[in-house]
């Protein structure tokens, strides 16, 4: 589906941008706000229950997650988990420094910040939390943000705590690390303004800057995460959870759309062929159909003591197979309900058979038991009978939904732009007070104080760049997004190394080694720093720049000057250089005297091959045309 018009479909898209702030310590307790990659220190194991609000309600959300049924598994480490992370105390008085960086990002985004921070919980019993809730306060509400000429408002800026990390599991089973629980998060909504999928880029970015501005964010892969509200005319609002690559989001709007538009003409398509949502759905034990199947899981499931059960679903024949989005059809969204309420391996469905193993015969037999017509499609599930139950419920529920057109979904992305099916959309039920932090009172002079601190704006700073540094503005842009842009206006204060280097370095450098599958978030600002000050001081080459980093990269805690002397990269002296150029030029003489100073490309290829990362390169270039000069200028040469 191309040149999709996203006005004529009335896309509507707000942004909530999560992003990590590099606090000394986490947001409810003195922990250290470090993500760590060793064996842990402890693990423990707790299950979840969804509780009422005060008014005697429950959150759908977590509702679905405590039918679920779910053993969490969490590991900790003892400098970044304490009491707190256990649930085995009450949360500590508010980081005030977190809430310092949260009223910068407030203020840079003209927000106007709230009298009073509340702290309060927001059910979450998807495990990520062993409270079962998260902390949020409110911080300020209001403000807006320019983006091409369009002013984006921003609905409210809270600060909060992050969730524990997924890490492993099994099928009842998820396993969380607690060291990035509790860590501080600023959260940024906008208003549901925005209207193409490159438009939600550009917004995004914009927003990713100015909190990069602070100097307060955190800057590892995950550190910044993204939340698409997205809705179309005649669709339903969904949530996309958790997309951590800037340079996806546009990808996911785009799919999520055309999945959308897919939906809509699948449920004009149920009422053409008269489906309506009330249609019957009787469940069968079919069983006895796959006796002799061929079909591995079915056979596994049968010997294991389960049962093969079967729904028909009246009308809905070759929508099955529809493709929503690349690669994503209707059965998949069936099959990940099916997964997600009842815990089963998956599902099969006539759109796709004779297939795996089931073989026409049984299809027909299928078909008959279940008396189903030409129009109809016959969902299979073989489990334990009360999982199989469940799961053909949640086929049927999705298809009824299909009936009325977009579903209001809580999704996630994967990494092809893809969303799937997470959980219901949370309700208003979800949220209460928490009443072990007293409220923070947020004064006019604190407000007044952290405004006087303001940092640059990310437009200002760009243009600063380009003109102290005399860098390009894409390059200048590209360092506002890296976490080493700070770093660069130092190197390039404190040493001789040409800032176009540097930036090239930190920018297009690292981002080429990323690309390339190189572990980048390992290398440190001391590193960088140590590894432009050999450069500054002759020890080693700015050709050397991209294999140091990679080696940096993949020995994690290492010196610069370990990377150098173990890829031989240790500068070479005058002397050397000039006996290696000699050396190429004498043994191709006859190319010099044919060719002349046009021998010059060829002959610093042939010394660059043993001296790269050793010495300049512009050296090289002015010792081979010296050396050329002087052979080609010597009558006895000729």
């Amino acid at each position: 589906m191309t040149g999709i018009d996203y006005a004529a479909i009335g896309l509507l898209v707000g942004l909530e941008l999560h992003a990590q702030l590099d606090t000394e310590r986490k947001l409810f307790c003195p922990c250290l706000t470090l993500l760590r990659r060793d064996r842990p220190d402890f693990t423990f194991v707790r299950r979840l229950r969804a509780t009422q609000s005060e008014l005697g309600e429950y959150d759908p959300a977590a509702l679905f997650e405590m039918r679920r049924g779910m053993t969490f598994v969490y590991e900790g480490y003892k400098d970044t988990t304490c009491l707190v992370e256990l649930d085995e105390e009450p949360p500590h008085s508010l980081n005030e420094e977190a809430l310092d960086a949260a009223l910068t990002v407030a203020l840079m985004l003209h927000a106007t910040p709230v009298d009073e921070v509340q702290v309060m919980r927001k059910i979450v019993i998807d495990g990520s939390n062993t409270s079962g809730f998260q902390r949020t306060s409110l911080i300020a509400t209001g403000g807006y943000v320019d983006v091409d000429g369009k002013r984006v408002p921003i609905q409210t800026v809270c600060l909060e705590e992050d969730a524990a990390r997924k890490i492993g599991g099994s099928r009842f089973t998820v396993v969380y690390r607690l060291d990035r629980m509790g860590i501080p998060l600023v959260e940024i909504a906008t208003a549901p303004v925005i209207n193409s999928p490159r438009e939600a880029g550009r917004v995004a970015e914009a927003l990713g800057h100015i909190i990069m501005a602070t100097g307060k964010a955190k800057t590892e892969l995950g550190a910044i995460r993204q939340d698409i509200n997205l809705s179309i005319r005649g669709g339903s609002p969904t949530e996309i959870k958790g997309i951590q690559r800037l340079g996806l989001l546009p990808k996911v709007v785009r799919n999520e759309v055309r999945r959308q538009i897919k939906l809509l003409e699948m449920s004009n398509e149920l009422a053409r062929r008269g489906v309506d949502e009330g249609f019957e759905a009787p469940i069968k034990d079919v069983s006895d159909v796959f006796g002799g199947t061929r079909c591995k899981v079915i056979k596994r499931a049968l010997e294991g003591g389960g049962r093969a059960l079967a729904v028909r679903l009246r009308g809905f024949a070759g929508l099955l197979g529809l493709e929503l989005a690349p690669g994503y059809r209707f059965g998949t969204e069936l099959a990940e309900r099916a997964v997600f309420w009842s815990g089963v391996g998956g599902i099969f469905h006539t759109d796709e058979m004779p297939s795996a193993g089931i073989s026409e015969r049984e299809v027909a037999e299928l078909r008959r038991r279940m008396d189903a017509g030409e129009m109809d499609a016959v969902v299979i599930v073989a489990d334990d009978p009360e999982r199989a139950t469940d799961a053909l419920r949640a086929v049927v529920d999705r298809c009824r939904e299909a009936v009325r057109g977009v579903p209001a979904d809580t999704r996630m992305a994967d990494d092809a732009g893809v969303t799937h099916y997470m959980r219901p959309r949370p309700g208003a039920a979800r949220i209460y007070p928490e009443t072990d932090i007293p409220p923070v009172r947020v004064t006019p002079e604190r407000v007044g104080e952290t405004r006087a601190r303001l940092p640059e704006l990310p437009s200002e700073r760009v243009r600063r760049l380009v003109s102290e540094f005399g860098i390009n503005e894409r390059l200048a842009r590209g360092l506002l997004f890296s976490p080493y842009e700070g770093l660069f206006e130092e190197i390039a204060k404190t040493t001789k190394v040409s800032p176009l280097v540097i930036a090239v370095a930190l920018t297009e450098t690292i981002q080429s080694l990323r690309r390339e599958g190189a572990r980048v978030e390992n290398i440190t600002h001391s590193q960088v720093r140590e590894l432009f000050r050999l450069i500054d001081g002759g020890v080693t080459a700015k050709e050397a720049i991209p294999a140091v980093l990679r080696w940096l990269a993949e020995h994690p805690g290492a010196t610069a000057l370990a990377a150098v002397e173990r890829l031989g990269f240790k500068a070479i002296s005058m002397d050397e250089l000039e006996s290696i150029v000699g050396k190429a030029i004498a043994d191709n003489v006859k190319l010099v005297r044919d060719r002349g100073l046009r021998a010059v490309g060829p002959i610093i290829g042939i010394v660059m091959r043993k001296v790269r990362g050793k010495v300049d390169g512009r050296l090289v270039r002015e010792t081979v045309e010296r050396k050329i000069g002087e052979v080609i200028g010597n009558p006895s040469a000729r």
